[in-house]
């Protein structure tokens, strides 16, 4: 059997982005979100988010095989203490996340290098693609995050980050 077990602040993921684009990818595929970040607004918003549960990090190794074990057998495993019965994902928040899960491999590449302050030169060069190649990627992902800039691309983007609990 598969599991993704995901850290959401490991190099090259972006908060719920890169949650966001795992499921979008790979609907199937369990993902158990492992975090030292124990807010229950995170435990939350990874739930409707689409995985399958929430380890924190500061579980006994007994408790996170366990965890892991769980979901490998497909049950949900979040900490006891939390409460799923408030939504925390706003309609805005999950059609911007609609708009990730929609975004090839090399489309969410680039976002995450845009929400780095990279320009379309050092895009392409990171990527070893021409600058069309990269304008194509930029003009599709403003389509599909319904936005009409790249800053605000970059904010819808950010909007999924766990910096942006603090709002």
């Amino acid at each position: 059997a598969d599991l993704v077990l995901l850290d959401l602040t490991m190099p090259g993921a972006s908060g719920f982005s890169s949650l966001v684009y795992l499921k979008g990818q790979s609907p199937e595929m369990p993902v158990v979100v492992v975090s030292g970040n124990e807010d229950h607004h995170v435990i939350r918003r990874s739930i409707e988010y689409g995985a399958l549960g929430f380890i924190p990090k500061s579980v006994a190794l007994e408790t996170m095989v366990e965890a892991v074990q769980a979901a490998l057998e497909g049950d949900a495993w979040i900490p006891e203490d939390v409460n799923l019965d408030a939504p925390v994902v706003d309609d805005r928040e999950a059609k911007i996340a609609e708009g990730i899960a929609s975004l090839t491999p090399q489309q969410f590449r680039v976002l995450i290098m845009l929400m780095q302050g990279l320009l379309n030169k050092q895009i392409a060069y990171e990527l070893d693609v021409s600058e069309a190649t990269v304008k194509a990627h930029v003009t599709a992902i403003l389509r599909k995050l319904k936005v009409h800039s790249r800053t605000q691309a970059v904010i819808a983007a950010r909007s999924l980050d766990l910096e942006s609990l603090s709002s």
